[in-house]
């Protein structure tokens, strides 16, 4: 192709210039045009970087094009309803229904394959309950013995995602959808910014190894600051970041060109330096340190709900800080937990692929843990993975969770197309870019709405569900209330895939072999 190339440019070139002489001069604007072409295949012909360039001068950079424009044309001509990824186009368009308070029905029944391995479903009740006896705005209060201000909170959140990640009219609108649905916007752990308080949504304060509006200049955790911002009083609660589903055990950088002086005020660092989160916390350092850590941020807030997130690794450590809340007498008011399908907005590829205990997994053993030694009556379970659906809500709470935050719901909710474009600075929605042509196009008077819609219309559909099964609240739902295709032929409970432990059994010697080695090997003076 490079002599080609060689060989068609020169001729033509010669042709082009002849006939210019000798016929009509309208032969030299051609050869003008021809030009630019026959430049980039020259400048093509002569880069050693990209060898199909080098092959195939000019044509060879429709690969790029074409890599562009592949999610695009994925999404739009290629992908059916139900196989999109991460978030298919059905649960997309029930997103996109609901915000925009649309009707979410859909005819001609389900496209889902009801006979494929992992499809589930619940039962419902010859005497199900009338929607209206059923509570549409269920609430839990979050808060133990040790804390004085607890908050009653919707079951269903604003999962933690940074100003930094997201861009201010992101936030905003999240904040002010939270405003007005009467739900909590979790910060993420890229500190408290102007953009969370504005409209008065109750905020969950995020904090991880970065201490970004907690910290001193080198890093350090800094009390004073701590408590400066946790007494502000849309802070509701205060969440300690272990780690998140998508990239568990990975630490972040912020480069120096994207540390503005906005967000070096926000995070407590200098403008302009590239900062690091590390992968790990400096203000403890074993399992009882993380409780001893636990009870100082609740007494610094004022006796606010303290808690923290995690995406399951090793599960003697989890076991460990269960053994640490026993021995000190100190419990987090709640536990996120995370699973390794989670999303954000970069990640190394192997770090979510194949890092973390996936979300049902992780939930059935954290309910599981607690229960079996017989804390769980102190802590509520918060369950965050890829909660879209008033479905993907009862599934979790059938694992043991009291409530469920939604990151990649609410940016849905927002107007986000799943553009795949989040680590690129160029998200076309104006949702996860600082790009302020493309920010000008969120607006956020009209995205509060839509986030509270979503919010609204998808606690409905729980409490839809909760209904149909003949329940009158979301404590009466069991593991025996989600069942799952193994094979073409047979089903399992919830119950049967993740047996549930006895209260107490992990203290009075009835250990499951699953588990033994595990409590065995837990240590609460290391990790």
């Amino acid at each position: 192709m490079r002599t080609k190339f060689i060989i068609a440019s020169s001729l033509i070139t010669a042709a082009l210039s002849v006939a210019g002489y000798f016929f009509w001069t309208g032969w030299w604007y051609i050869l003008g045009v021809l030009m630019v072409p026959f430049a980039l295949g020259y400048i093509d012909l002569l880069q050693k970087k990209h060898s199909i360039r080098a092959n195939f001068p000019v044509i060879g950079r429709l690969r790029w094009i074409m890599e562009a424009l592949r999610p695009e044309i994925y999404q739009y001509f290629i992908e059916s309803d139900t196989d999109g990824t991460p978030i298919s186009r059905l649960d997309r368009t029930i997103v996109y229904e609901r915000a925009k308070n649309e009707a979410d029905s859909m005819p001609f029944g389900t496209q889902n394959d009801v006979y494929k391995e992992g499809y589930e479903w619940m039962p419902h009740s010859i005497q199900p309950k009338h929607f209206d006896s059923v509570n549409q705005n269920p609430r839990i209060l979050i808060g133990n013995k040790d804390c004085t201000q607890p908050y009653s909170a919707s079951i269903l959140n604003i999962s933690a995602m940074s100003f930094g990640a997201l861009s201010s009219a992101a936030v905003e609108a999240l904040n002010g959808g939270a405003k007005l649905g009467g739900f909590a916007h979790n910060t993420g752990e890229g500190g408290i910014a102007s953009y969370h308080l504005k409209h008065g949504g109750d905020i969950i304060w995020q904090i991880g190894t970065g201490y970004f509006s907690a910290r001193d200049m080198n890093g350090n955790f800094s009390v004073e600051l701590f408590r400066k911002n946790a007494h502000l009083p849309q802070v509701k609660m205060i969440e300690i970041k272990l780690s998140q589903g998508a990239k568990p055990g990975h630490g972040g950088i912020l480069p120096a060109k994207k540390n503005t002086r906005e967000i070096a005020e926000i995070r407590h660092v200098k403008p302009f330096t590239t900062v690091y989160s590390p992968p790990y916390h400096s203000a403890f350092n074993t399992p009882k340190e993380l409780v001893t850590f636990i009870r100082l941020l609740r007494n610094e807030s004022g006796g606010k709900p303290v808690g923290f997130k995690l995406c399951i690794g090793k599960k003697s450590e989890f076991i460990a800080i269960c053994k640490a809340m026993i021995e000190m007498d100190t419990y987090p008011d709640f536990i996120t937990v995370d699973g390794g399908e989670g999303g954000t907005g970069a990640a190394p590829q192997e770090f979510s692929n194949y890092v973390g205990v996936p979300f049902l997994d992780a939930l059935a053993f954290v309910e599981n843990i607690l229960t079996g030694f017989n804390i769980r009556k102190h802590i509520k379970l918060i369950g965050s993975g890829k909660i879209i659906t008033g479905f993907s809500i009862v599934r979790a709470m059938a694992l043991g969770a009291d409530a469920v935050n939604s990151a990649r719901g609410m940016m849905l909710a927002l107007g986000c197309i799943q553009s795949l474009e989040c680590n690129s600075n160029t998200c076309p929605t104006g949702v996860a870019t600082h790009n302020r042509q493309l920010v000008a196009g969120l607006n956020i008077g009209d995205k509060k709405v839509r986030v509270a819609n979503f919010h609204r219309e998808t606690v409905r559909a729980y409490a839809e569900l909760i209904g149909a099964a003949g329940l009158d609240h979301g404590d009466q739902i069991t593991r025996d209330l989600i069942n799952q295709r193994v094979s073409l032929y047979g089903s399992r409970t919830y119950e049967e895939l993740f047996p549930s432990l006895e209260p107490g059994s992990l203290l009075n010697g009835k250990i499951p072999e699953k588990y033994l080695a595990d409590v065995t090997k837990a240590d609460v003076n290391k990790w």
